[in-house]
């Protein structure tokens, strides 16, 4: 403590801490925690990020790479893949430690080095993914609006703003030949049935009433 400046204090008991590792098994068990949350962040964002036009491509990731090894132009999520394989690394680390710590015979664990080599990579390396994630990812992505936009007003889901206007029976008739035809609602309603003018359909489907719906006729 003298050396360092950091705090170190003796365990209260000494016999208990020379044989359980639990301590060490806590710390590690929350940095796998840390490690499957980041998974699934990243999981999301690389289905979202997919494309540029077969996948979902509702947002856009800053370009780290002039291409696909394989597929020119393509611009692959590097950043969450390097995240993603940190996280699994740091998760097997994590099963290190737990049969390290479960390897002590009576009063003594001689596995400990072994412990420690494993949560200092773990640290180490969720912190470098962190950190690589943020700067070279999170803050340079940006939404595919008129992606998110076009996938909206394609959906068959928002019929349901039409039951003011027509009933149940007739969204749900609507509803059917959209989902067969491959047309989209408002060619349907507007251009093809005319049962509202295009005034009428911009009034239901504005931003503000998709995301607050009034319902109002």
């Amino acid at each position: 403590a003298e050396l360092t400046g950091i705090d170190f204090k003796n365990s209260e008991d000494l016999i208990a801490a020379t044989s359980d590792c639990g301590a060490y098994m806590t710390l590690s068990s929350a940095i796998k925690g840390l490690a499957v949350k980041m998974t699934k962040v990243c999981n999301d964002i690389r289905l979202l990020a997919s494309g540029p036009r077969c996948g979902l491509k509702e947002i856009n990731l800053p370009q780290l790479q002039p291409g696909s090894s394989i597929m020119p132009g393509k611009v692959n999520p590097v950043a969450a893949e390097v995240a993603n394989q940190a996280s699994f690394l740091a998760i097997g680390l994590d099963t290190t430690v737990m049969l390290a710590a479960s390897a002590g015979q009576l009063e003594l664990n001689v596995m400990e080095p072994v412990i420690t080599f494993a949560l200092y990579t773990q640290m180490k390396v969720m912190t470098n993914a962190c950190d690589t994630l943020r700067t070279k990812l999170v803050e340079g992505v940006t939404a595919n609006t008129e992606r998110c936009k076009d996938y909206v007003m394609n959906s068959i889901g928002i019929v349901t703003l039409l039951k003011p206007h027509f009933g149940y029976q007739k969204c749900a008739a609507i509803a059917k030949e959209g989902y067969t035809t491959g047309k989209s609602l408002h060619q349907i309603v507007v251009d093809e049935q005319h049962l509202m003018t295009q005034s009428e359909w911009d009034a239901t489907f504005n931003t503000q009433n998709l995301i607050h719906p009034k319902f109002v006729k």
